[in-house]
Order: structure tokens, then C-alpha cells, then sequence
């Protein structure tokens, strides 16, 4: 005889009564009996007789609907801290702040531009880099600003330098850089205005940045010369875009005459150049926004400041790099 539903909430009733004065063997008998009364899958009579005769679906529900009752880990003075911590170390990404931390906390105590209690400096030496963007993302969405490009393809010599993929760069050497140019047109991309000359090395990181008057051939090159004498590791090989301002004879010969490997990306394949992509960003863009800059007042302005972000940058700032990619790891 099939019970009704009534029949079998209240059979379920009486025996959730039971259940958790029992021992774990007489629970396995009363969930016997109770799949054998009611026709229930075993699994949903498991929740039920632990959820007092309530199936986990309604429980769930109802538990979605309270408000999520949690003690505050990171207070207001936690995020102070942080977010102090945060704009010294130019609003770096989580994972890498995280890493920093510690030496960071160290550097700014010892040198009196910080002073935390000791339960603040024991809480910012545990967070996770999941910790800080969470705490961080309002900060990070207000000082968001999109970015614009003005690369203008050169079509000269393209068939004598080799492309070269994303997938194809595998240097860990020092010595192979990409190389880019960041324009300061102010969103006006009419005459003559500055342009920044931005080398990354694809192995550590290092990156070296140099303005100049505007793209011509002339200027770019000297500038590629300049940050060439001031990297601690020799020139080996340049890479990058399709710009008329580096895919030029001049650059050309230059590579060939001191044997340096010279290759270019695909044509409107960022992701060929994206060490030198990031810095354009992480170093150049954070440092000196979206503005206009011409003549040579901004020119002399713009490299008293790179002399002293390359400092601060390639010896201050932690860098992330992907080591390897695991197909098999959960997605």
C-alpha cells in the first residue's frame, strides 16, 4: 500500500523524533525502514531525518534568505593600512602586494612612514591576495581609466624582419626585450606631441622608459640607444610592433651591424607584445595618465621622472610572471 504525502511527513515525524537519541547502527536500521515505508530515495531520507523531517533544498533556501552573520575580520584600521600600503606601492594587483608585504611593512616601520599596532601587523602579514582585491576593489573601480592606442602601421622592410608569436617567445635570458611606444595626444591625435620609448625585458621584468619629441625615426632610435646604455644586461634582441618607427632601414641595419636579433609582431595582435602591453599601462600610464604632452618643457619634465620611476620600479616593485600552464588542473 502506497503511503500519502500526509501519511509519510507524519511517519517521517515520528521517526526524526527517534533518530538522534540513536546510536549509529540503530540509525541505519531506522533509515531502513523509513526508505521501506516512504519509497524515499536513501540519500533525500538522509536529509531528512537530519534536517528534522525538512529536505536540504527548503533548508538551503532558507538559509540564502537570512543575512550571512560573519565577525569582521579586516576592520577600518586593517583597511587603512592597506590601502596606505596600496597607493605607496602603485595600486599594485593583490597577488602581488601580497608577496610584498612583509618586507614592505618592514621598509616603511623602520623608516617611521607607517606605525600599525600589533594586531593590525599581524592581520596584513596573514591576508591573501584574495583578502586585499576584495577590500580594495571600490578604491581600484574609482581610479579605473580606459586606455587608448594610436599605432599607425608601417608597411617598409615588413618582409625582411621576421614575424614573431606570442606563442614562438620563449627567451629566459636576459637581454630580449619588447619594445613600444606610448603616445601623450591627450585624445587628440593631431600634431606634434610626445611620445614614450617603453623597453621590457621578457626574463626579469626590467623595464626602461625614455621620452621623446614625437615618432619620427630619428628620435626613437636615439632613445633606443640611450636605454640601451643603461641596462645592466647587454642588448640581445628587440621585438616589436608594426609601427613605421621601428620597422625602418635604419633600425634595421643597427640590429644587424651590433647582431641583434630583431623580429616584429603580427599586425593587430596585442597579445604578440604583451610584456611591453602591461608596462605600457603599470608604468607609464599610472605614472603620467591620459594628458596632452608637447614641446620641451613636458619633454624635460616627462624623463626627470623616468629617472626616477626606473629606480623605483625595477628595484622596489615586486613582478609577476606565469611559469607554466597545468592543463590538467581543475578549471
Amino acid at each position: 500500500m502506497r503511503l500519502t504525502m500526509k501519511e509519510r511527513k507524519a511517519v517521517t515525524a515520528v521517526m526524526v523524533a527517534r533518530y538522534h537519541r540513536m546510536s549509529k547502527k540503530q540509525k541505519g536500521r531506522l533509515l531502513d525502514e523509513l526508505v521501506a515505508l516512504t519509497g524515499y530515495n536513501r540519500w533525500y531520507a538522509v536529509g531528512l531525518l537530519r534536517g528534522d523531517g525538512r529536505s536540504s533544498r527548503g533548508r538551503l533556501a532558507r538559509a540564502a534568505a537570512r543575512p550571512r552573520q560573519r565577525r569582521r575580520l579586516y576592520d577600518g584600521t586593517v583597511l587603512t593600512a592597506l590601502r596606505r600600503i596600496w597607493v605607496i606601492m602603485d595600486c599594485i594587483c593583490g597577488k602581488r602586494l601580497a608577496a610584498a608585504l612583509p618586507e614592505t611593512i618592514a621598509v616603511l616601520e623602520r623608516h617611521v612612514e607607517l606605525q600599525l599596532d600589533a594586531a593590525t601587523r599581524q592581520k596584513l602579514g596573514a591576508i591573501s591576495a584574495a583578502s586585499i582585491d576584495r577590500l580594495l576593489a571600490a578604491e581600484r573601480r574609482r581610479l579605473n581609466v580606459r586606455r587608448r592606442s594610436g599605432t599607425k602601421p608601417g608597411t617598409l622592410l615588413k618582409h625582411q624582419i621576421p614575424v614573431r608569436t606570442f606563442a614562438e617567445w620563449d627567451q629566459t635570458q636576459p637581454g630580449f626585450v619588447e619594445i613600444d611606444l606610448v603616445a601623450h595626444d591627450g585624445g587628440f591625435a593631431q600634431g606634434d606631441y610626445c611620445q614614450t620609448l617603453d623597453v621590457t625585458d621578457v626574463a626579469s621584468g626590467w623595464t626602461e622608459t625614455q621620452a621623446v619629441i614625437n615618432k619620427a625615426q630619428v628620435w626613437v632610435f636615439e632613445a633606443l640607444q640611450l636605454i640601451r646604455g643603461r641596462l645592466p644586461f647587454a642588448l640581445k634582441g628587440i621585438d616589436s610592433d608594426n609601427g613605421s618607427e621601428f620597422i625602418n632601414h635604419h633600425l634595421l641595419r643597427y640590429a644587424q651591424q651590433e647582431h641583434i636579433t630583431f623580429t616584429r609582431g603580427r599586425a593587430w595582435k596585442k597579445n604578440d607584445g604583451c610584456f611591453v602591453e602591461q608596462k605600457n599601462y603599470s608604468v607609464v600610464r599610472r605614472a603620467v595618465g591620459y594628458a596632452r604632452y608637447e614641446g620641451s618643457g613636458p619633454l624635460r619634465l616627462l624623463n626627470e621622472l623616468y629617472a626616477h620611476l626606473r629606480l623605483y620600479g625595477n628595484f622596489f616593485q615586486p613582478v609577476m610572471k606565469l611559469i607554466r600552464k597545468d592543463a590538467s588542473a581543475p578549471r
